[in-house]
This record gives structure tokens, C-alpha cells and sequence, in this order.
């Protein structure tokens, strides 16, 4: 800490040391109404400074009393000239607590407050100053958070200022009225308290936040819809645009509400997942697998000999996949659920306006469900390529010889270890210095190491600079490894490094829909975009590129675009699973070690390795492990992640430990059946609680065991 901080943290400790040591604390509480009836009495004018200096001082502290003095600013001076005091004497405070917060707690409070503060800052980036405004209109949301986490903004003081001034009129008013009624009576008796002015005063104050709230809502949504014309009727109450995971689900959910609505999809019903994403990927890794445990299986006694790859025939395969599941997200079985499907390209031309052809569509409100696509980095040389794309990459016929795979990522790293196990020659480009670099190291190097037992060849902090021809005429790919070029020749190159939202095309620019950094559509935590009664899910807005984060926003996005009027419900991300499908899998939910690390949390890391169980070893799949993150001397779940055969299942029992609050306590109290893979849930519940155990107790229970032995 610099020398300034230390003046200005001295100085605040010396301002709260005198505020207590002068008993300061006695004019911030009711008991202090007939202390400033007296000094009025004296002098108004000596009466209203010392007033104005203490609020003004138990704001900037953030010092408990600001409310009892506000009532007591009505009750001892009127509603008139006491709301005058409290409102700028407040305002001032408030600037002075956030300015300090902001020069000498930075560091501090961006750590203690880092949610608080992501959500303020996703505030601002929505709706500018007018964010702080509607905090400022509901007077129940504590200053003393609101004022030091917008120090930690890049907010100016003199908007700070302003801003407040004119939010924090209505709760003053209210408070101060408040306290002007109470402030009348000659002698409180029970008749005198519930006079009509009072009664009124105590409605206000519980129903005018709610109120504010509901009229700040309608002047958001009147002044994102001022420019479009509302329609006196609708033809549906909700269209949907992209019949992936999101638009079926909300689609689903609004007719099974009996609402009428309206789902467009341009291409096949199904989306990504079903056609380019999770369904013929885990297809393909099944292939993939089964060849694995083919050749694993002479360890077994079984003769393997002879086994062919038809990769034809494994492209069938993943083919009819797609074809099997396809019914349950068919026209036919939407159309039979009560929802009118229509296939076109859907462009909204208002927020109550949708056109499909020649067809225009009027609806109470919409849900964007777009989806992404993979993104392709502008390389150099790139028209010299028919590269691959986790969409194209399932045209293929015949098994590439030489497969470059570009990404270390999830759909990276399973793609190249399937081709690899199916005969290609594989090699992975990786930017970062590690496989999976969400992971943990441990995760990242258990899976580097099991490709490297595969043979394939992973290049990690290596960058694809260009693709060339080389001296033979060939193309090959031009990379920079540790600061030296080399070329890797390949058949086929497949780019697995990311999908960017898809955003054009929809006549998302014609409403001007706020966009993120990801170039995705910011929402807000009801999932409402920039204007209120239009709704977005899944890739198109992240943070989670998941088919089930989807479908877990699509619940969202339809209950409140149907009964938001009535009530809504803050989308919630708190426990979110997500499974890598490589061999043996990997599987998180919570927080990793690196983001506990990061936001300066403690805890304590219990582990078990699969070679321990006994299921794992019959099968000869003995390899992995289990790691969990809980609270310090807790046994409070705040992270697991599992690597190891059926990792995308086992994870599911902390996914409902951590959603129902249930610590590794209530797990090692669950019977699990043997020989079962979920048993090894259970033992990293039985290290943890060996780790804890009460040593001094048991000390105890030994020499009472031995006492009892005579």
C-alpha cells in the first residue's frame, strides 16, 4: 500500500474512531428523535448542520443508522426541509464512500464483491447510467454495497452523483413522509399510531418499490418498442426461430402451457446437436471405442484377429444415428404436441413482427434460438485447402491418411482421438500449452499423456501461421513451434477452434440488438435481449456452448416470455456439468482449482484413483481419477471433476449434491451397490472423511476400548 492509501485509510479510521469515541452512534438511532427536537428548539439552523455532517459521514462511512435518521429527518424537521437534508447529505455520502472504496479498497472489494460486481458491469454494458438509476428508484437495495461496487466501475463521480440524486428521491421522499407522520403524533398510544396518514406512509413504503419496479419495466419496454407499431391482435403468443435444442424446448414448454406458438427452422429440425454436433460425434467416438476394446481384448482371452475398419460403413453408422433419433425432433411429433412448424428463413422485422417467405407472422414475443457456427480463423493460404469444419467434417467417405486436427479443445481432442483409434495419422495443433486449457493441469496432462500412449501427435504452444505448397507442389501447413517454422504434411485438415454465434441473416441489426464481445446477444438474467418481449438462448448467447445449457435456458426464456407479467425467474448457472467425450471421459461441475485460485477462495482437494476400484479393474478400465474440491474443514462440494470410464454419468451424483446442498457427508451415507462404477463417488467421500477425522475423539475411544478389555 502506498503512502496516499495509508493517509486516506488513516483518516477514515480516525473519522469512525472519533465517531464512536464522541458517541456519534447516539444521534444515528430513533432514540435520538427528542435529541434534535431540543437542538431545534435551540437553534434550526445549529440543529440542521450537525444533522447534515453526521448523515453525511455515516453515508460515506457506510456506517449503520442512515435509516433511522432518515425517518427522523422527517419526524424532526417536515417532509419539506428534511428531505432536503437527507437527499443531498445522502447523495454526497454516497459519492464520498464510492470514491474511497474506488481509490483505497480496489483490489479488496473486487474480490470480496466479484459477482455483485460482474452482474453491475453486465448492467452497465446493457443499459448505460440508466442501470444505476432503477438500483437508486428501489430504496430496500443496500447503499452500503451499491456505493463501494460502482467505485470499482469506471463510472465518473459527477455521474455518480448525479445519477443518485435524482434515483434516491422517491425512497427519501418516502422515508422522510414516513417519518414526518410518525413525527406529528402529541403521544403514542395505539389509536394515535394507526391514524390514516400513518397507515398510508407504511403502505407507500412496501408497495412503492414494487410499483417502481412494474413502472420502470413498462418505461424499458416502451421506450425499446416506441419505434414499432403494436399490433391490436396477435397470431401467436410466441415464435421461435431455430428448431435446436433451445427452440425445441421453449416451443415445447409453450404448448404444454397451451399457448399458441410458432417454431421456423431454415434447415433440419434438430439443430447442431442432432446433426453436425453431439449426436454423430458420440456416434463416431462409439466406433472409435469399440475398436479400442477389440484390440484390448486379447487381454481377455479373446481371439481379435482379422478385425477390418470399414469407415464407409462407420460413417453409415453415424449416419443412422441421426436418422433413429431424428423422430423426436420431428415436424410430425412437434406438430402433434400443438406447435405450428414451419420451414423457412425466419427474419424479424419488429419486436412483434416475424416474416417466413411471403408470410409475415405477428406474436406477443419472440424466442431467438439460432444457434452458431464454427469459426475459421483468416489464415493465410486457406482458398489453397478444402478444409473440414465440425459441420462438413461428416461428408467425409474415406478415412484421411494424414489428419490434422487444429484446437486442442473438447471437440478437438475427441475428434482426433477417434480418427486416430480408426486408422488416420493424427496430429493436434494447440495455441496454449496444454490440451483442454479449461481443465486443471492434472486433467490436461492425464489426457496429453493417454494420446501420446495412442500415438498421436500432439504439438502444444504451436501456432498455424499459413498453408504453402512445398517443393514437391504439395500444400502443407506452415506452423510456429517454440519460435521455429515447420510443415506438416496432411489429407485433410479439420479446424476445431471454437463457434461464434450465429447473428446474420435473422434481422437481428433491424431491432439493434446489444451484441457482447463474443458477438452473441446480450441478455439479461430473464433472458430478455436489449427489448424486453424479445428472448434468446443457447450458442447464440453462452456462456455455455451445451446442448443441455440450452434447454435449461429454454425453460427460462419461455416461462417468463408467457407469464413474465406475473412472474419471472433469474436464469441460473450455478451448477452446470459439461463432459469432454475423449477415452477414458472427462467430466467437471463447479469450480476448478484454477478458478478457486483465482478468486482467492480456500480449499481442500480430495482425490481417489480409479485403479482402486474394483469395477474398474474387472472390466480393464482401471485408469483415471476422481478429484473434489470442498470448502476449508467443510465438506461443502464446490468443484468435482472425473476422469475415467462413464465420467459423464458418475458426475451426475455431485451435480445433485452441489444443487441440493447436500455435502460429501450425505454421499458416503448413501448405499451404492457393488460392483458398480458410482462406488468410487462414495470412496473419495470415505478419503475425504478420514482426512477429517476427530484424531482427539478416537485417542479417547482407544483407551476406553483398551479399558474395557481389562
Amino acid at each position: 500500500m502506498n503512502i496516499k492509501k495509508i493517509a486516506v485509510a488513516a483518516i477514515v479510521a480516525i473519522i469512525v474512531g472519533a465517531f464512536f469515541y464522541f458517541d456519534l452512534n447516539q444521534y444515528v438511532s430513533l432514540n435520538a428523535l427528542d435529541i434534535f427536537k431540543q437542538k431545534v428548539q435551540e437553534s434550526l439552523l445549529t440543529a440542521s448542520l450537525l444533522f447534515f455532517v453526521i448523515y453525511f459521514f455515516v453515508a460515506a462511512m457506510g456506517l449503520p443508522g442512515a435509516g433511522a435518521m432518515t425517518l427522523i429527518a422527517g419526524a424532526v424537521f417536515g417532509l419539506g426541509w428534511g428531505f432536503l437534508l437527507v437527499s443531498f447529505a445522502s447523495t454526497l455520502g454516497a459519492t464520498t464512500n464510492m470514491l474511497v472504496a474506488r481509490f483505497l479498497l480496489r483490489d479488496t472489494m473486487a474480490s470480496k464483491f466479484r459477482k455483485t460486481l460482474k452482474k453491475v458491469n453486465e448492467g452497465i454494458e446493457r443499459e448505460g447510467s440508466f442501470y444505476l438509476f432503477t438500483i437508486r428508484l428501489i430504496p430496500f437495495i443496500p447503499f452500503f454495497v451499491v456505493n463501494p461496487v460502482f467505485g470499482l466501475t469506471k463510472m465518473p463521480a459527477a455521474k455518480f452523483y448525479i445519477i443518485s440524486q435524482l434515483g434516491m428521491i422517491p425512497g427519501t421522499l418516502l422515508f422522510v413522509n414516513a417519518g414526518a407522520a410518525v413525527g406529528s403524533l402529541e403521544s403514542v398510544t395505539f389509536s394515535s399510531v394507526f391514524t390514516g396518514p400513518i397507515i398510508a406512509s407504511i403502505v407507500l413504503l412496501i408497495a412503492v418499490p414494487w410499483v417502481i419496479k412494474t413502472l420502470l419495466n413498462m418505461y424499458k419496454h416502451h421506450r425499446a418498442t416506441k419505434a414499432y407499431k403494436k399490433p391490436t391482435s396477435y397470431d401467436t403468443n410466441m415464435v421461435v426461430i431455430g428448431a435446436g435444442s433451445g427452440g425445441l424446448v421453449a416451443a415445447y414448454i409453450a404448448a404444454a402451457v397451451k399457448a399458441k406458438v410458432t417454431l421456423i427452422e431454415k434447415s433440419d429440425m434438430g439443430g447442431d446437436c442432432l446433426n453436425t454436433g453431439c449426436v454423430p460425434s458420440k456416434a463416431l467416438i462409439k466406433a472409435a471405442k469399440t475398436v479400442k476394446q477389440i484390440k484390448a481384448g486379447e487381454k481377455m482371452g479373446v481371439n481379435t484377429s482379422g478385425v477390418e475398419i470399414d469407415f464407409a460403413k462407420v460413417m453409415g453408422h453415424v449416419k443412422g444415428a441421426i436418422t433413429d433419433i431424428e423422430p423426436h425432433d420431428s415436424v410430425e411429433r412437434y406438430t402433434s404436441l400443438g406447435v405450428d412448424c414451419i420451414k423457412g428463413k425466419a427474419e424479424v422485422i419488429s419486436p412483434y413482427e416475424v416474416r417466413v417467405g411471403d408470410q409475415t407472422i405477428t406474436t406477443k414475443n419472440i424466442v431467438l434460438a439460432t444457434g452458431a457456427e464454427p469459426f475459421i480463423p483468416p489464415i493465410q493460404g486457406l482458398d489453397q485447402v478444402d478444409y473440414l469444419s465440425t459441420d462438413t467434417v461428416w461428408s467425409l467417405t474415406e478415412l484421411p491418411k494424414q489428419f490434422l486436427v487444429i484446437g486442442g479443445g473438447p471437440i478437438g481432442c475427441e475428434m482426433a482421438q477417434a480418427f486416430n483409434r480408426l486408422g488416420a495419422e493424427v496430429t493436434v495443433v494447440q495455441g496454449s500449452g496444454q490440451l483442454l486449457d479449461k481443465e486443471d493441469d492434472d486433467v490436461s496432462q492425464f489426457v496429453l499423456e493417454k494420446f501420446q500412449s495412442e500415438n498421436v501427435n500432439v504439438l502444444l504452444n504451436t501456432t498455424l501461421k499459413a498453408f504453402v505448397k512445398n517443393a514437391e507442389g504439395r500444400v502443407v501447413a506452415s506452423v510456429e513451434e517454440q519460435g521455429k517454422i515447420r510443415e506438416i504434411t496432411f489429407d485433410k485438415v479439420l479446424f476445431a477452434v471454437g463457434r461464434k454465434p450465429r447473428v446474420k441473416g435473422f434481422g437481428f441489426d433491424t431491432l439493434d440488438l446489444a451484441l457482447n464481445e463474443r458477438g452473441g446477444l446480450i441478455t439479461d438474467e430473464f433472458l430478455r435481449t436489449s427489448i424486453p418481449n424479445v428472448f434468446a438462448v443457447g450458442d447464440l448467447i453462452g456462456p455455455y456452448q451445451f446442448t443441455h445449457a440450452a434447454s435449461h435456458q429454454a425453460w427460462y426464456a419461455s416461462v417468463n416470455a408467457l407469464f413474465g407479467r406475473f412472474k419471472r425467474f433469474k436464469v441460473d448457472y450455478s451448477v452446470m456439468p459439461w463432459v469432454t467425450f475423449v477415452d477414458p471421459e472427462v467430466a467437471r461441475v463447479g469450480a476448478s482449482e484454477k478458478e478457486l485460485i483465482a478468486q482467492e477462495i480456500e480449499y481442500e482437494v480430495t482425490t481417489y484413483n480409479m485403479s482402486e476400484s474394483d469395477r474398474a479393474i474387472a472390466e480393464g478400465e482401471a485408469e483415471g481419477f476422481i478429484k473434489v474440491l470442498t470448502e476449508k474443514n467443510k465438506d461443502t462440494v464446490l468443484g468435482a471433476v472425473i476422469v475415467g470410464s462413464h465420467a459423464g454419468e458418475l458426475i451426475t451424483e455431485f451435480v445433485t449434491a452441489m444443487k441440493q446442498n447436500l455435502g460429501l457427508n450425505k454421499i458416503l451415507g448413501t448405499i451404492h451397490s457393488y460392483p458398480t462404477w458410482s462406488e468410487a463417488n462414495k470412496a473419495v467421500a470415505g478419503n475425504w472423511k478420514k482426512a477429517h477425522q476427530p484424531t482427539k475423539v478416537l485417542a479417547w475411544v482407544k483407551k476406553y476400548h483398551g479399558w474395557n478389555r481389562g
